[in-house]
């Protein structure tokens, strides 16, 4: 987070509003990819903020790429989330107002391996199956996301 960091040192921990993205990673057998982040110990989606010159997109497969591995071949767009629901305090105390861009992938490649910096795991849950302890800030992202999906007759749309 150079840009983010960067902020940091002239404002310190007073609430800003972060803009970043994340990807919902969609399996061969429906199931939705987790990582269980260092910082907090929940389990969230990949994605992080965005550095200046950068597009949501740009964000999303850079971020996809860093904590998970993954090179996405193509991404839907699911979303912008922003909103009181979306403040979070980090465990450090930083505090932020997220405007995140959702983006789901069901068309990626690569051996799945976790950044050693930011994450503990990552593991594919059946969206039955979710673990209890998601990311405040996502919770109501993955929600959306099933709800979406459980109105379509098929899998979410690849391409």
């Amino acid at each position: 987070m150079g840009y983010i960091s960067e902020l940091r040192e002239l404002i310190g921990t007073r609430p800003i509003i972060m803009v970043g993205a994340n990807v919902i990673v969609v399996d061969s057998e429906n199931r939705l990819l987790l990582q269980l982040r260092a910082d907090n110990n929940c389990w969230g989606l990949p994605g992080g903020s965005m550095e200046p010159g950068e597009s949501l997109q740009e964000v999303a497969k850079r971020e996809l790429y860093e904590e998970c591995n993954l090179v996405s071949n193509h991404l839907d767009f699911l979303n912008i989330f922003s909103g009181e629901q979306f403040y979070y305090k980090y465990p450090h105390g930083d505090e932020v107002f997220n405007v995140i861009a959702t983006f789901v992938c069901a068309d990626y490649e690569g051996e799945l391996r976790a950044d050693q910096d930011e994450v503990l795991s990552l593991q594919f849950f059946s969206i039955d199956e979710l673990p209890s302890n998601l990311n405040h800030p996502e919770t109501p992202i993955i929600h959306e996301f099933i709800h979406m999906r459980g109105r379509r007759i098929e899998n979410y749309p690849i391409g």
